[in-house]
């Protein structure tokens, strides 16, 4: 039966198409992305507005702390998270992050109870356990996948987002006044969906860990991310996430800041969310057809596009739109560095490689996600946003640079 098997995927494989067994599983790791980034969605569109209701006004600079304090969580989380799935497998690794996520958002709902700011600062650290894991869902899906699906299997679990943008903002819409403390229903909800992903993980059918795997030759790491191509897709990444969390950690403040209602927050990061999540169904086929260059060219321009709208006005559709492109830029730029980082190194390689561009990553948003309300609060959204664009060009200049020493990559 078993053999069966093997000759109806290979027979998939030649006709086009992804194999049953592969599209299952990435179907429900792609579930487990949905609902993990919803939680997450749900953390950016509440933490802050939390914060300002236990601090006083000279603390309101500091109202992303726990946010910033979550990405440095991803930061310190990744390389260990990386290494227990190489030791322990994916779907060990995986339900340990959704169970530091169900703890840390009870310690941020417990502390919002408490009135205690350092309390919701460690409920973030300890949720970054939690999304450094599910920043490893793109990698995990390449593993499910036969090799020249690998772009679409990166874009298909990335797609699952759009789900995200639904429950997520939803949830942050409806939660927060359900009982008092006011958002403390919203952390509640994030312990829920940790909960219930838990549950999902358990159904996917993960690769077994195999000798080779963590025993084939292995290069040194600097070698690894001394790489011209290793570096192209780290920075393309850390540019794509630093200015989509800058900006979207920004915004919900933004918002009340420039005299919109706080309701219109759920409805602009649900915009953006979706920027961020509908193309997934068709960015691995946009990096098929015209190269994954091409592709992060465009995420860049997006993003500059995205910067101008914002600096046209501050009604409701200005931020729609601004973060709407936001979105769709990050998506195109991410997709295609994480594509092109999986070109870089070997099987035995692959946990220190894509851990550390998860560090360079989240050492990126940690900087960018505590700098939005600092740049916000003392210069103001149109300053925030001509630092995003100056980060953008950055990565327009390196993609530029390397595209043109080496044409022969797609």
């Amino acid at each position: 039966m078993d053999g069966l098997t093997k000759i109806q995927e290979a027979q998939a494989i030649d006709a086009g198409r992804f194999p049953r067994r592969s599209l299952r599983n990435i179907g429900l790791l792609a579930t487990c992305q949905a609902l993990t980034q919803s939680s997450n969605t749900l953390m950016f569109a509440s933490s802050a507005l939390a914060v300002l209701t236990i601090v006083p006004a000279d603390m309101r600079v500091f109202a992303n702390l726990p946010i910033t304090m979550q990405h440095l969580g991803v930061m310190l989380s990744v390389f260990p998270a990386s290494a227990l799935m190489m030791r322990r497998g994916r779907a060990f690794g995986f339900r340990t992050g959704s169970l530091a996520g169900m703890a840390g958002a009870s310690c941020a709902a417990i502390g919002l109870g408490m009135g205690s700011f350092l309390m919701l600062c460690l409920g973030g650290l300890m949720l970054g356990f939690a999304i450094a894991n599910m920043q490893l869902y793109r990698f995990a899906a390449v593993e499910l996948a036969p090799l020249h699906f690998r772009a679409q299997a990166i874009s298909y679990v990335t797609a699952g987002g759009v789900v995200a943008g639904i429950i997520g903002p939803t949830l942050a819409r409806w939660t927060p006044d359900l009982w008092l403390p006011i958002f403390q229903a919203s952390f509640v909800a994030v312990v829920v969906v940790h909960a219930i992903v838990f549950v999902v993980l358990g159904f996917i059918e993960f690769p077994v860990i195999k000798a080779e795997d963590g025993g084939g030759p292995q290069r040194p790491l600097l070698e690894i991310v001394t790489q011209p191509a290793y570096m192209v897709a780290v920075t393309g990444a850390m540019i794509a996430f630093g200015v989509m969390s800058f900006v979207m950690a920004a915004s919900p403040i933004a918002i009340v800041q420039c005299g919109l209602d706080k309701t219109e927050a759920p409805v602009t990061i649900f915009t953006h969310v979706m920027g961020m999540f509908i193309p997934a169904f068709f960015t691995g086929h946009l990096v098929a057809r015209f190269g994954i260059f091409n592709v992060m060219l465009a995420g860049a321009l997006l993003l500059i596009a995205g910067v101008a709208v914002a600096l046209m006005g501050t009604t409701a559709w200005h931020f729609r739109g601004a973060l709407s492109l936001n979105g769709v830029g990050w998506n195109f730029l991410f997709v295609g560095a994480t594509t092109l980082l999986t070109t870089t190194y070997r099987p035995a390689e692959r946990g220190k490689a894509q851990a550390f561009n998860d560090f360079m990553v989240f050492g990126t948003t940690t900087t960018a996600s505590l700098m939005a309300s600092v740049v916000l609060e003392l210069k103001g959204w149109e300053v925030l946003n001509y630092f995003a664009f100056i980060l953008v060009c950055a990565a327009l200049l390196v993609i530029v640079a390397f595209r043109l020493r080496h044409p022969a990559r797609t």
